[in-house]
């Protein structure tokens, strides 16, 4: 058996990519899904949506790959994270759509728990900060808001997931309750430092841990696939939320190095080794990846709008019809106006957490058009992370800080983005061969525990650069335009 089935199952896509025992793509296929905004900065997806196109995916990529199941040695699983998801044990069936990572709509219980004084230990525990970006706060609202769900939990009849949780019971055919470490990290529910469920944490937002799940290391047996979903069962054997994925797929093993991935959202992490680093900067001091029951840790920095804000010019505005448009509306753009886009559409991540501030645009003149939205547009992306990677180095400590920075996800195929990202950091930007640096962590978990693809040292030796982007802009222009973007955000900062 020589292949391996990778799932990324993502906020807005779902897709399945065979690898082979070179760990090269053979056959990939991709289905995007309805998102829902039910109310202002409420995020819904439909489970069903989820699972429809994670089964159609995974079964279009065996066919393109001309490869038959009995040849595929393991399944791999990388996942949106954050995403709750509450389902009936009996039946499967879930009791409300999956409330999404971007949702807002506990923003209020988040701030009454903050004024309460309860950030501090939480942030302790599970090294987050007490925001509605995790799952937390999202199940309780479920448990609270729908009819009969805390009494139907509390008597054992309901099961909790984020998304892995949910495609794993759905693949197994409710055989498997299982999640793994890095996915569990990110509930605002996992003790990061104990490796358990924090029940202080379950107690004070009333939620029942029967509820939860198991949680394991990143390669372990999550359970086998029901026989008649490929012709015959097939084990799943990797899981990471799909940012640790990245950085797996990055081969990010080694203390200091750093990754940001350019999806939906942006995400840096820096790998801390087993050094749990706290951030006097509002980083997240979370899970990398967890081998033999020893965790690895990161400071990570996320961004709510990266690729969501090209997805905006497109839908939103209409200026464009495909996001590739955006990289020659960038070189046309008139170099005499500086515009700004601060794209806080559900509020601002790291290192502002502002779940209040609304995106805005600075420095309008009559002559703006499309071209110089999509520069902006494409240029918070550089801004952004340059807010990250300070925020970081300075947790961690400049001298032992990487210098260079890989990047994947879809946004890191624009060269005009990565290039402008070069010159803002003032640091190489390093995009390898291998994009597909999600599912490429995924697949090499389920591979490694399978036994067909190298250890870790041997994995982290294949990684391939395809370019390196160097920086070209002068230190005089690179200050003053961040000078003006961190002028521009705190202008949205608590805009209502």
């Amino acid at each position: 058996m020589g292949h391996i089935l990778a799932i990324d199952q993502g906020t807005t896509s779902s897709r399945a990519i065979i690898f082979d025992d070179a760990m090269k793509i053979v056959a990939s296929a991709q289905e995007e899904f309805p998102q829902h905004y039910p109310a202002s900065g409420h995020v819904e997806h439909d489970p069903a949506d989820i699972w429809s196109t994670v089964a159609a995916t995974c079964r279009e990529a065996v066919e393109r790959a001309e490869v038959a199941t009995s040849d595929i040695a393991a399944i791999g699983i990388a996942n949106q994270r954050e995403t709750v998801i509450v389902w009936d044990r009996e039946t499967g069936r879930p009791i409300h759509n999956a409330i999404v990572w971007q949702d807002r709509r506990t923003a209020d219980r988040c701030a009454k728990l903050r004024e309460d004084g309860h950030e501090k230990f939480i942030t302790a525990a599970t090294g987050l900060l007490l925001d509605p970006y995790f799952s937390a706060t999202k199940l309780a609202w479920l448990l609270d808001n729908v009819e009969g769900a805390r009494r139907q939990a509390e008597n054992g009849k309901l099961a909790f997931g984020t998304v892995d949780t949910y495609l794993i019971w759905r693949l197994t055919g409710g055989r498997s309750h299982v999640t793994d470490a890095t996915n569990a990290a990110r509930t605002m529910l996992y003790n990061i430092d104990k490796g358990e469920w924090d029940a202080d944490i379950c107690k004070l937002l009333d939620i029942p841990q029967a509820i939860l799940p198991e949680v394991k290391d990143c390669a372990a047996d999550f359970g086998m696939t029901r026989a008649d979903l490929f012709g015959r069962e097939i084990p799943i054997y990797g899981v990471a939320g799909d940012q640790q994925a990245a950085t797996i797929g990055q081969a990010c093993f080694t203390p200091g190095m750093l990754k940001s991935t350019y999806g939906t959202g942006c995400f840096a992490l820096l790998n801390t080794g087993d050094r749990m680093v706290a951030s006097k900067n509002r980083m997240l001091t979370t899970i990398a990846y967890q081998f033999d029951g020893r965790p690895t840790y990161a400071l990570e920095g996320s961004i709510f709008i990266a690729g969501a804000v090209v997805q905006w010019l497109r839908d939103g505005l209409k200026v464009i019809r495909h996001a590739r448009e955006t990289d020659a509306l960038a070189k046309s753009a008139d170099t005499a106006q500086t515009l700004y886009m601060v794209p806080a559409f559900t509020g601002l991540g790291a290192p502002y957490w502002d779940a209040e501030s609304r995106g805005a645009i600075f420095g309008l003149t009559r002559n703006s058009g499309p071209a110089e939205f999509a520069r902006a547009a494409l240029q918070s992306v550089g801004y952004q992370t340059r807010d990250l990677l300070e925020a970081m180095q300075d947790d961690w400590g400049s001298a032992d800080s990487a210098n260079i920075l890989r990047v994947d996800g879809g946004m890191s195929a624009n060269d005009w983005t990565m290039q402008f990202l070069s010159d803002i950091l003032g640091v190489p930007v390093d995009r390898p061969k291998v994009v597909e640096t999600t599912t490429l962590g995924a697949a090499w978990l389920a591979g490694s525990r399978a036994g067909l693809y190298p250890d870790r040292d041997e994995f982290a030796k294949i990684w391939a650069l395809d370019r390196q982007f160097t920086p070209s802009m002068d230190e005089a222009t690179r200050e003053r335009l961040y000078k003006g973007w961190k002028n521009a955000v705190s202008r949205t900062l608590g805009a209502i």
